[in-house]
């Protein structure tokens, strides 16, 4: 556990909060990622999985947790399966959680060994009526791999075909983008990290420096942390910030280029996601900065506009109607292309092409139905742009908010984002 320890309780709520949405006489089973392979005998990374981390704490490969509200015997109501420590494991691969640390992190009793679980799983299928399974239900996902979950419903279904079984994801994306007290201070955690090294940046950079060596000041800044990058970092000079996911982060950073930095902290395994765009020699040209405002007031009534009880599309529309305005202000977009505009191709959409937001959380685009209306709990990311390739650059920036019944919080409002404020630190 590279972070320091996260208060058990939260894990214990969500799970209570889970088995309020189960079906009566049902069990849940959740399990960790896979190592995936990639050449020779390397694997990479283990990512821990979101949705048994946020039940769990858990983040060891091979973990499995099992909820079963209404078992007969109360200590199977709630149990996790581990890796079974050894010398042998202690040798090559390190630490491995004792039952006792397991249950302290979790807040789980019933603590087990993997070679365990198939008695004990098939006693509480024959108790059981009702089964949920998780999948990766994300509307963006592309699943090309098959994954430890698919092996694993598969092989429920081949030995208990009798069972009635439903998607847990569902359940969880319900519970998920609703983010407790506890998750936003681990957001503002992965924030502030995020915050220290965007300042370090700043002071950094100038002409002649390459991506990479800006790359590298963002590892530095968030290993001392403890923290890991949220996603592959964008680190884009001129013309590169008209790519929207660039990441080849190896070019030089020329005088007059702006430099976009989509790049953001994961701290105990929740991210922040912040965008910034600065000038290399340190001072925005007057074309630059003319375009930078547009980009903050669409940014500005966006993080305003986010409040309870509106839908996402709507508010998608409501920054393309403004960053309509403000593109025909910027001699962009003529009336006549405004008045030619679908529902489907807004005008703006030659120069501002993605989404205004999406949820934030354990993942950077984390979990939910964005059908729905914004609810209080809600973490959303606010984040226009523009992008200029025949004018050799781009500008998006982005900030973190939350959503309450009293209106929109901004999480990342002490990053520096006005003009003079970028120009002032970078002078530092």
């Amino acid at each position: 556990m590279r972070h320091t320890p996260i208060d058990s309780a939260l894990f214990t709520q969500n799970r209570q909060r889970l088995c309020g949405l189960l079906e009566a006489n049902s069990l849940a089973v959740l399990n960790a990622n896979d190592a995936l392979p990639v050449n020779a005998d390397a694997t990479l990374p283990v990512l821990p999985n979101s949705d048994l981390f946020y039940l769990s704490g858990i983040e060891q490969e091979e973990s499995m947790l099992v909820l079963a509200p209404n078992a007969f015997s109360a200590s199977n109501r709630e149990i996790l399966f581990l890796r079974e420590p050894s010398a042998l494991l202690k040798i090559w691969e390190g630490h491995k959680h004792s039952k006792e640390e397991a249950s302290r992190i979790s807040g789980i009793k019933n603590v087990r060994w993997l070679s365990e679980f198939p008695g004990i799983f098939h006693q509480l299928m024959c108790e059981a009526e009702h089964v949920y399974l998780n999948t990766n239900e994300h509307g963006r996902a592309s699943i090309a791999v098959e994954t430890r979950d698919a092996r694993f419903i598969a092989d429920c279904r081949l030995r208990y075909p009798l069972h009635d079984y439903r998607r847990l994801a569902r359940l969880l994306h319900e519970l998920r983008v609703v983010k407790a007290p506890a998750e936003i201070a681990l957001l503002r955690k992965a924030i502030e990290v995020t915050d220290t090294a965007f300042q370090r940046v700043c002071r950094f950079v100038k002409p002649g420096v390459n991506e990479v060596e800006i790359e590298a000041e963002f590892v530095h800044e968030f290993t001392r942390h403890r923290a890991f990058f949220a996603y592959s970092p964008i680190i884009a000079s001129g013309a590169n910030a008209c790519i929207l996911h660039y990441n080849q982060n190896d070019q030089p950073c020329r005088k007059d280029d702006l430099l976009l930095l989509d790049v953001a902290a994961q701290y105990a395994n929740y991210s922040a996601d912040l965008t910034r765009t600065i000038p290399v020699k340190g001072r925005f040209t007057r074309r630059q900065k003319q375009v930078y405002n547009a980009v903050l007031r669409v940014m500005r009534a966006g993080i305003a506009g986010a409040v309870a009880g509106k839908l996402h599309r709507d508010w998608q529309r409501e920054a393309q109607a403004l960053m309509n305005e403000e593109l025909l202000a910027l001699g962009l977009l003529k009336s006549k292309d405004i008045k030619k505009q679908t529902p489907e191709k807004p005008a703006c959409f030659k120069y501002f092409m993605h989404g205004l937001g999406h949820p934030l959380g354990l993942d950077v685009h984390d979990v939910g139905y964005t059908q729905r209306p914004f609810a209080p709990g809600w973490v959303l990311t606010v984040e226009p742009g523009i992008y200029l390739p025949e004018e050799g650059f781009g500008i998006r920036l982005e900030n973190n908010v939350l959503v309450t019944e009293a209106g929109p919080v901004d999480l990342t409002a002490t990053i520096p984002v006005e003009a003079d404020e970028i120009e002032a630190l970078m002078a530092t």
